[in-house]
């Protein structure tokens, strides 16, 4: 079955009470998903609200019964991997196996300046990023003390109690195009690979390229769910869809030959169709304007039955 769901970007205004508002209405419109970017501040202008990352997840296990939600992503550098893995199987079992953990290397600046967090060089995060992915396959899946001596990060018998409720933990999601880094540890460690901003053509060879290291790897090519992350820009009328593609300050079709998905209900579900037949089974869809929660009920009702049947 196709997945709709929604991305938020946590750093661009989030706060508790647009949080509550978002939550309750993917739940009762019937997205299947709520994600979140990990970001202190935007990547520039003026500071917004920003909530942290874990604490917020832990209210979306809560105020929610249904639908799945995570990070997408968490860099490697915000926290020790250790707590994050810590955080993420609590939340994980908190919320009866909803959570999805979206991990990254981290990539803004500004941010990790201003906070003082060190902001290595992108080898250095990659390195991060690839102890991280090892300690959280060991720990969550295995039944033993864990040791391992990894290039920055390193366990001494570290062993996950309370165990992870359902087992196994939550599934890997990794995120981004790159075929020579990303899909790599894709191939290796994810559950879901996310593509995104991506265009039909590069999305397409990319996914055969994934194909052929898992291959290669030797997992079968439907372990891995295949996901997009785009903007979306929508409205109940082409006047209100015609305002958002003015505000961007680019033409209706510059926007759609990137993959973002633009217009009234029923383009809208035409390019989830198109996507839909290049493989992609979830849809995060960026949804800037927190406050337009008319325009997610919009969305819930023209929209989702088209793909949420029952």
């Amino acid at each position: 079955m196709i997945q709709i769901g929604l991305m938020i970007e946590g750093q661009d205004g989030l706060n508790w009470q647009r949080w509550a508002r978002i939550l309750q209405s993917a739940e009762d419109g019937g997205f299947q998903c709520v994600f979140r970017s990990d970001h202190y501040t935007n990547a520039g202008g003026p500071l917004k609200d920003a909530l942290e990352l874990w604490t917020s997840l832990t209210f979306a296990a809560l105020q929610t019964k249904r639908i799945e939600f995570g990070p997408l992503v968490t860099p490697v550098t915000f926290r020790h991997p250790s707590m994050t893995i810590k955080h993420a199987n609590d939340v994980h079992t908190l919320s009866g196996g909803r959570l999805v953990l979206g991990v990254g290397a981290g990539w803004q600046e500004r941010e990790h300046t201003m906070f003082g967090v060190p902001f290595h060089d992108f080898p250095t995060r990659y390195a991060q990023l690839t102890d991280m992915l090892e300690m959280i396959k060991r720990l969550f899946r295995g039944d033993a003390p864990v040791t391992y001596e990894g290039a920055h990060f390193q366990l001494r018998e570290a062993f996950l109690l309370p165990r992870p409720e359902p087992a196994g933990g939550p599934p890997i999601l990794i995120g981004g195009n790159g075929p020579k880094k990303t899909l790599p540890l894709v191939a290796r460690y994810a559950s879901e690979w996310n593509a995104v901003y991506i265009d039909h053509a590069t999305y397409a060879e990319r996914s055969a390229q994934l194909n052929e290291m898992l291959d290669q790897a030797g997992r079968p090519r439907e372990s891995v769910k295949r996901s997009l992350m785009t903007r979306i820009l929508f409205a109940s009328d082409e006047a209100g869809v015609q305002r958002q593609i003015e505000s961007t300050g680019q033409t209706r079709e510059a926007l759609l030959a990137r993959g973002l998905i633009v217009g009234t209900a029923g383009a809208v579900v035409d390019q989830i169709g198109r996507w839909t037949e290049l493989g992609v089974q979830r849809f995060t869809l960026q949804w800037l304007d927190q406050d337009d929660i008319a325009g997610l009920e919009a969305m819930a009702r023209d929209v989702l039955p088209h793909f949420h049947q029952g």
